[in-house]
């Protein structure tokens, strides 16, 4: 085989030269000849092929969601040589099932093609393996923003990587580094929260997990996938796909660096925004996907396309008059990788470009050595089938306590009147509302199917948040009136409520979102669902204390009805262990440490973020009135988090009030723990910059740091800044710090430092 020849080659160098202390220089510049050979060796349908990625659909027999085709097999892979193929067909599949899979898909791709190149399988384990029955589902990202928790976000990623290596998968098609800055968008779950600095720090730590994952030796690499490239988080009506209207300064500023932060980490491969900025489709934004991504940031990787998306650029965005001139514009605009997925449309498009003499096959060149290098990186040459020794690094016991300390983590607790939780272990418990006894609402996107609403995927271990209270209250305790489907009527039923509420002591509403994926969970009004309102006042009409556990993957207004809850906690998707989870912090197991990883809006049209500029904050009255500074009144803001304890703050100080240059000041700060119950505490530091060229931010976070409390212990905590650290986006696009006044705000507490 061409390739082996060149493998045998390049250890005879590596050995001949090893003693003189060049052999890794050499065995990396040698392994690149290899690749750039065999893409001199290959055929343009062979290339077009490598950059071709289709859905599993297309080896399947008809209607069924396992069993091969052999025919379509050899069709496309010895025929058609597609590179790629990703997904499942409508269910999550055994781990024996994926083995059986890839091996038949190897066997087409290593013995019956000309080169032999194996295929590379991509899959979306977007808050945990998702798609093998038996794993393990982890918090959705924006939950890990909540939890601020570095250390728990590496280890749930360390899992996700294990268990898709134990598919036999070697692409995971995450994180999602995009900023939660429009609540009406589906996909606002997958993200890390409307801040940069969360999103670039967890992003990071996530894709060094998955990047350092199998380079050991000791398991199968994983590739991940930052996206998506760049906008696609921030649509302007809120609907999934659509257009958002971006300036280059706010992009640079907000949206750039948790990729620009990815890009350092190692991110092998990148998926493109779906929708378009400022009118122009992201798959035809060569400025984008070739100035910024390619020569700014200096990534190297392969960059795939979302569902579709290239065809989309003629059925749906219109700016390509025919499919054929969509490949054209896409590939010449920087894609490496078309997620076609359904037929070989694209492949024959770019074979018919390229002998045409419409795209240079030297550009075809560029992507396929990038994927032949993914391939070689993620060692498919040498070990192409699924490893059967991994199969033990799936469903592990020790799994589910990452899964519960995830999702404790994450919890938040906005609201607690009275000190109404943690409810007494002897409280006589009426539990309502349509996710109470629902698997899915706990759970949401990508849960052993792409909807996360198939509740008989899910492992029979899991429990609803009304069986874990069951267990954690005792079953004599908890009375449970809610049906298990989130739509039945029995779960708005208010009268029902109201009866059911003699003899109880305290009301648990379980309100939230049904489970929804992408455009299906696409909606109008971020008002809750006026049943869901009526049950809060139904619970408080009863006397009772009401307390609501909001599982959605969104803020979801409610207005005024709060002022009905007495607490208010925000479980997020907190899948696997979310109900044992829940029912420790409302029975005192756990003392709640979240933080709001987004700001909540208070109306509908109240949607402003916590790190506004400060004409975003002052109001107007009309006719005209006094100023006013109160414009920003969210229901609770980015941040906001309670806790069974009191931590307070003091002795605030810096080292030196100015610095320049290289300079760093160091932040000391002292956390006391003044109540009865150890805990979690994040602290965080926030900065405002006096004075700038640009409209200055309130506050943006710069730094955070997790500690833990015992009882009436205090911990000095101590940051360091410099420059950088308090950097924006000029008029002119370029990063400065501009000499001048900055506040530096923790907890309470603040000081004034200036940079010269």
């Amino acid at each position: 085989m061409f390739f082996a020849r060149f493998t045998t080659l390049t250890i005879i160098l590596v050995a001949t030269l090893a003693e003189n202390g060049v052999a890794q220089s050499v065995e990396t510049s040698q392994s690149r000849l290899t690749l750039e050979d065999l893409v001199a060796s290959m055929s343009i349908e062979e290339k077009a092929g490598q950059m071709t990625q289709t859905t599993v659909d297309v080896i399947l027999k008809d209607e069924s969601p396992t069993e091969i085709d052999p025919e379509k097999l050899r069709v496309a892979i010895v025929d058609r040589r597609v590179g790629s193929i990703l997904n499942v067909k409508w269910m999550a599949y055994t781990v024996d099932h994926w083995h059986s899979l890839i091996t038949a898909i190897q066997d087409a791709a290593t013995k019956e093609t000309p080169n032999k190149i194996p295929v590379l399988y991509g899959i979306d384990s977007i808050h945990g393996a998702n798609y093998v029955k038996g794993s393990t589902l982890f918090p959705h990202n924006v939950g890990v923003g909540a939890s601020r928790d570095v250390a728990l976000a590496k280890a749930a990623a360390k899992i996700n990587a294990a268990e898709t290596a134990a598919m036999g998968v070697a692409w995971n098609f995450d994180p999602m580094l995009g900023l939660a800055r429009q609540p009406l968008w589906s996909r606002f779950e997958e993200s890390y929260g409307e801040d940069e600095h969360l999103a670039t720090t967890l992003g990071r730590a996530v894709i060094e997990t998955y990047e350092a994952h199998g380079r050991d030796g000791k398991s199968s690499p994983v590739a991940s996938c930052m996206k998506h490239f760049i906008g696609y988080s921030m649509p302007l009506t809120g609907k999934d796909r659509t257009t958002a209207l971006i300036p280059e300064r706010f992009l640079r500023e907000y949206l750039l660096p948790p990729f620009a932060a990815a890009v350092k980490a190692g991110a092998s491969t990148v998926m493109i925004n779906s929708g378009d900025v400022n009118g122009i489709p992201a798959h035809t934004n060569s400025h984008y996907l070739k100035t910024i991504l390619r020569d700014e940031l200096g990534f190297e990787g392969v960059a795939v396309t979302d569902w579709e998306d290239v065809i989309r650029l003629h059925t749906r965005h219109k700016v390509a008059a025919t499919p054929r001139e969509a490949v054209k514009i896409a590939v010449m605009a920087g894609i490496d990788m078309s997620m076609v997925p359904f037929d070989f449309s694209f492949t024959d498009h770019l074979i018919d470009l390229v002998k045409s003499g419409e795209i240079p096959e030297s550009r075809l060149d560029e992507s396929v050595l990038r994927i032949l290098q993914l391939k070689q990186k993620l060692n498919l040459f040498d070990h192409p089938y699924p490893n059967a020794e991994l199969k033990a690094d799936l469903g592990r016991p020790e799994y589910q306590q990452v899964a519960l300390d995830a999702a404790l983590h994450s919890l938040t607790l906005l609201k607690n009147k009275d000190n109404v939780l943690p409810l007494p272990k002897t409280a006589k418990i009426l539990l309502a509302g349509p996710a109470a006894d629902n698997l899915p609402a706990m759970h949401g996107s990508w849960s052993y199917s792409w909807q996360g609403r198939d509740t008989g995927q899910y492992p029979e271990t899991t429990l609803t948040l009304a069986k874990a209270m069951e267990q954690a209250f005792g079953e004599e305790q908890v009375t449970c009136i809610a049906n298990p489907d989130f739509d039945h009527t029995d779960n708005a039923d208010a009268e029902a409520l109201t009866k059911a509420a003699e003899g109880h002591d305290y009301i648990v509403l379980a309100l939230g979102e049904n489970a929804y994926a992408e455009t299906p969970g696409g909606i109008d009004d971020l008002m809750l669902e006026y049943d869901q309102l009526k049950l809060i006042v139904a619970a408080k009409e009863t006397g009772k204390k009401v307390v609501v556990v909001m599982m959605s993957g969104r803020p979801r207004v409610i207005g005024w009805a709060e002022d009905q809850t007495d607490a208010f906690l925000m479980a997020y998707r907190p899948a696997s262990k979310g109900g044992e989870a829940i029912c420790q912090v409302l029975n005192g197991e756990f003392n709640p440490c979240g933080k709001l990883p987004f700001t909540w809006p208070r109306g509908t049209g109240d949607v402003v973020m916590y790190d506004h500029g400060h004409t975003s904050k002052i109001s107007e009255p009309f006719p005209p009135g006094p100023v006013t500074t109160d414009a920003f009144n969210p229901q609770w803001p980015f941040g906001a988090g309670l806790s069974y304890s009191q931590f307070s703050y003091s002795n605030l100080k810096a080292d030196r009030e100015t610095f320049s240059g290289d300079d760093q000041v160091t932040i000391n700060i002292d956390i006391t723990n003044s109540d009865e119950m150890a805990g979690w505490h994040v602290v965080e530091l926030y900065s405002r910059d006096l004075f700038a060229s640009v409209v200055p931010c309130q506050r943006r976070l710069r730094m955070f740091k997790k500690i833990h409390l015992n009882a009436g212990e205090t911990k000095p905590v101590e940051f360091k800044i410099d420059a950088a650290d308090l950097s924006f986006i000029d008029r002119n696009m370029k990063r400065i710090t501009e000499p001048g006044g900055f506040l530096i705000m923790i907890g309470d507490k603040q000081l004034e430092i200036e940079f010269q």
